[in-house]
């Protein structure tokens, strides 16, 4: 099915004219306001440290871990981490 085009009159599509005559922030805007940005370049993207998984849990594991707050997936983790330390897994 083709994607509907949404029109907004607030925020119109750039012409060739707008890309040539437009110019960098440090041209138009007042010191003050670029101020409130760093002038730093972003560093090295660093690798994920976890992978999304895909696992089936039984419903009664699920709502025990979900009853205790958010941050349930990484107390996984964490458990899992301990078991393989103790050379449970």
């Amino acid at each position: 099915m083709p994607r509907r085009v949404v029109f907004d009159d607030d925020n119109p599509e750039w012409t060739s004219k707008d890309f040539r005559e437009a110019r960098p922030a440090y041209e138009m805007l007042p010191p003050e306001v670029l101020d409130a940005f760093p002038n730093t370049p972003r560093g090295p993207q660093q690798q994920p440290a976890k992978a999304a998984v895909s696992i089936r849990l039984s419903r009664e594991v699920l709502d025990h871990l979900r009853a205790s707050g958010p941050g349930w997936q990484s107390r996984i983790d964490e458990t899992l981490k301990e078991a393989i330390k103790a050379g449970r897994l």
